[in-house]
């Protein structure tokens, strides 16, 4: 039977998203270990409970559908984790490769923030309030943990330069600031 209804469509991305974040709960303890920095290791240690928790609201959508929770696999998930378990088989040193873990979970993040922005517009179209409300707050804390990355990045990256790149670019932000003045 070919799905022809927007009903059938959240179903079908409901389904992908619930594979995907149980990639995450296998791929999150392997990047918690890779890095080097307490505080990168930290916050993926919580995002691992963070995203128990949001296939647990999976889960309870689909129960309040009245349809067996399904999992369909999530290819894109598959692809970004694949891409981040090549960055660990590299030989880099550890401030380099806690700056390569942090973009490849930001790319993470912004692949689920599209999809459960998705989701919740379709569950917004349908009327579903309940699964509105959770889609919702599942996307606040998906934004959360990209933000967080975001500012451990800020010190991670710095850390990654070697003095050489961090004089050169030290040099470009005076450059840039003359030229604006």
């Amino acid at each position: 039977m070919k799905s022809s209804s927007l009903q059938d469509l959240f179903l079908i991305e409901l389904s992908d998203l619930y594979d995907a974040e149980h990639q995450l709960i296998k791929a999150l303890p392997k990047m918690a270990k890779a890095s080097s920095a307490e505080t990168l290791r930290g916050a993926f240690e919580e995002h691992l409970e963070k995203t128990k928790e949001h296939a647990a609201r999976i889960e309870r959508i689909f129960a309040d559908l009245d349809v067996p929770a399904k999992r369909e696999k999530c290819k894109g998930m598959q692809g970004l984790v694949s891409e981040g378990n090549d960055l660990l088989k590299k030989k880099l040193n550890p401030e380099v490769q806690d700056a390569g873990i942090i973009a490849a979970a930001q790319r993470v993040e912004h692949y689920e923030i599209a999809a459960y922005g998705c989701l919740r517009t379709y569950a917004e179209l349908l009327q579903n309030r309940e699964a509105v409300d959770l889609l919702e707050q599942t996307l606040q804390e998906e934004k959360d943990a990209d933000e967080k990355l975001t500012e451990l990045a800020q010190q991670i990256n710095v850390e990654a330069q070697t003095p050489e790149e961090g004089l050169e670019a030290e040099g470009e932000l005076k450059r840039r600031a003359k030229a604006a003045s």
